[in-house]
């Protein structure tokens, strides 16, 4: 059936600034990190993708390794792109990265110019598109410099094929030096996409300042720690489909009791606010104002309106905060 999008599709969401620039991001935005590969039925990432731009999540996340298999998912976005949302351009935000490897060869990982360029021409055939909103570099070169690789963001910027750059997994140092050496391009460093969530709180140690000092705004992703912040483990058991049943991303063996402690008074604190564990993990992320969006996975429709409802949820209070802190422990595993 064609695709028509919700009449009320801007009446369900809240949309943040991304730091001291123009733009404005969904609080909730949806990561095509994982279930939008060649693994996963077509049509199930179709329901998804239109569903979400229904609720209002104008922005969609990927990255030019993004799979199973590597290019899969920007092909598969490309496709339900060129049915359904070809006419709704204007009012989408597709942001794409490089970094990471795709292929064999000298030019097919890091920072050079060569590589961020030919890959973000690649992105772009793979979508059917003719610029993406946002591009970023996914992770520091140690050994190319930065200014050649924020150089060539800055060409991708002037050559109109991306209208926003920035940075992932980059340190508060490597994030002033990245914005440093943009602004002599006269190109601001927009947004800086880390990992961050109850049990990988290291952006705390400086990062949050840095993203002021440089005007840059963030998006968070891992919100729900791959699945350790939902309830898919709290019974002690390991499901079939999971993650740590794929061994992919989180190693499979036992659950640990510190982990499952943890965990239990964490859904018990959400269950008193009416709210899923996922949806607490969510709501506290997005309690920074720095932090303007948060990365959300979804492999159903269903999956994907548990995450959204987390915006119904009231503000955090001190004290529930207070509460949650002992518990939101930096370093803690499925073991």
């Amino acid at each position: 059936m064609p695709y028509n999008a919700s009449s009320n599709r801007y009446d369900t969401t809240e949309y943040h600034r991304v730091g001291r620039s123009g733009l404005k991001l969904p609080a909730i935005s949806l990561g095509l990190w994982n279930n939008f590969g060649s693994d996963r039925p077509l049509e199930t990432q179709r329901s998804i993708l239109r569903r979400a731009f229904d609720l209002g999540i104008t922005h969609f996340d990927l990255a030019n390794n993004y799979g199973p298999e590597i290019g899969a998912a920007e092909r598969n976005f490309g496709l339900v792109f060129a049915d359904d949302f070809e006419s709704y351009r204007d009012e989408m935000i597709v942001s794409t990265k490089a970094g990471y490897t795709m292929g064999v060869g000298p030019y097919q990982d890091w920072g050079s110019r060569k590589y961020l360029l030919s890959s973000l021409d690649a992105s772009l055939d793979r979508m059917g598109l003719d610029y993406v909103d946002i591009f970023y570099h996914h992770r520091p070169d140690p050994e190319t410099p930065i200014e050649e690789t924020m150089g060539a963001l800055a060409t991708a910027v002037n050559s109109g094929k991306a209208m926003y750059v920035g940075v992932s997994n980059y340190s508060p140092e490597q994030t002033v030096a990245a914005a440093e050496a943009l602004a002599e391009y006269g190109i601001p460093l927009t947004i800086h996409q880390p990992r961050y969530n109850m049990f990988d709180r290291h952006i705390e140690n400086g990062l949050l300042p840095v993203l002021d000092q440089v005007g840059a705004g963030s998006i968070v992703f891992s919100p729900l720690a791959q699945g350790l912040l939902t309830d898919r483990y709290m019974d002690g058991n390991i499901p079939n489909g999971s993650r740590a049943s794929e061994g992919r991303w989180l190693q499979p063996g036992p659950i640990g009791d510190t982990y499952l402690q943890r965990v239990r008074a964490l859904n018990e604190i959400a269950q008193n606010r009416g709210q899923s564990l996922a949806q607490l993990a969510l709501t506290w992320v997005l309690r920074h104002p720095q932090i303007t969006s948060a990365l959300v996975g979804a492999s159903s429709v269903a999956q994907l309106e548990n995450s959204f409802a987390a915006l119904e949820g009231p503000p955090l209070t001190d004290d529930e905060l207070a509460t949650i802190d002992p518990l939101a422990v930096d370093g803690t595993s499925l073991r």
